[in-house]
């Protein structure tokens, strides 16, 4: 199972819930960086860019992932136009995370390209954290039951789960897979906040997380 570095997994778990509360996901819905079981159902991408519902700017930066490593995103459809829109990109910041982790860049253009604010600077420290303990991963993250609302025309917030049982950390220099057993839940609620900018991209600017979260676990 994919592992939080130590040094921020404390202080994610801490806040976790305010943003749950300011999403609305108090629905019987399940479900920065974990992962969550549920339905098999529905659509499903598995590229590191899904094309969920894509819109706006025709120059996206594309993310590829090497070999052995996956993103899949479950019922990552509702039908709305707007909001496959915005889940687009959510999944497209969720996979900039993790090229960011896989390449080892901090700075990655991509990242800021769909994050913003609060979400920027944590998504920095959260790879520079993997750099400094040498880890990246492999295997498959799944997500899924993603809750939408749109609340206007450019502000929007999703709370979706993520399942990591089957993603593992690996060492940089060795390249040794970590799948010794968990001491912890694999499965991971987010709670995420969005908003539009001037050339029609969701940016995510706040995302919050927490581990074992009945949410994405029942």
């Amino acid at each position: 199972m994919k592992r939080r570095p130590s040094p921020v997994a404390a202080a994610l778990a801490a806040t976790a819930a305010l943003l749950l509360t300011a999403c609305g996901s108090g629905d019987d819905s399940s479900k920065s960086n974990d992962k969550i079981a549920g339905a098999d159902t529905g659509d499903t991408a598995t590229s590191a860019s899904p094309s969920t519902g894509a819109s706006g700017p025709a120059d996206r930066p594309k993310i590829t992932f090497p070999k052995g490593v996956e993103n899949k995103f479950e019922n990552w459809r509702t039908g709305d136009p707007t909001e496959d829109t915005v889940l687009s990109d959510v999944a497209q910041t969720v996979s900039a995370v993790d090229d960011a982790i896989l390449r080892g860049d901090t700075n990655s253009a991509t990242l800021a390209y769909y994050r913003q604010g609060k979400a920027l600077v944590s998504a920095q420290k959260w790879v520079k954290a993997w750099l400094d303990e040498d880890l990246t991963w492999t295997g498959v993250t799944r997500y899924f039951d993603p809750n939408v609302k749109v609340a206007d025309s450019d502000t929007a917030a999703v709370v979706y789960c993520a399942d990591e049982s089957k993603a593992y950390n690996k060492d940089r220099k060795t390249e040794k897979v970590d799948k010794s057993p968990p001491d912890e839940s694999p499965y991971v609620t987010y709670s995420t906040q969005l908003k539009k900018n001037s050339k029609g991209v969701w940016q995510t600017t706040e995302v919050l997380s927490k581990r074992g979260d009945k949410t994405c676990t029942s």
